[in-house]
């Protein structure tokens, strides 16, 4: 899956998390900037795991920081 295609369906994502679409952009943080709390974060890895078909461990979790961090993660395990 192309870089492009990934940053697309995880906005997606964070759109359906409850996201607003003016918030989102690559350097935006998931707590600080997103308002992504425990009940969004899980809903979040829900949507993600769906979307781009992976497992995403609890050891993982703490490198899913950022808009960015998460699309290097995603570009990592969907290439």
């Amino acid at each position: 899956m192309d870089n492009k295609l990934i940053r697309r369906n995880l906005y997606k994502v964070l759109r359906r998390t409850g996201v607003p679409r003016k918030l989102i952009n690559e350097n935006a943080e998931l707590q600080e900037e997103l308002l992504v709390d425990d009940v969004d974060m899980t809903c979040f890895l829900f949507y993600l795991e769906s979307k781009f078909d992976v497992n995403i461990s609890n050891e993982e979790l703490p490198s899913l920081r950022s808009v960015r961090s998460t699309i290097d993660y995603l570009t990592q395990r969907c290439a």
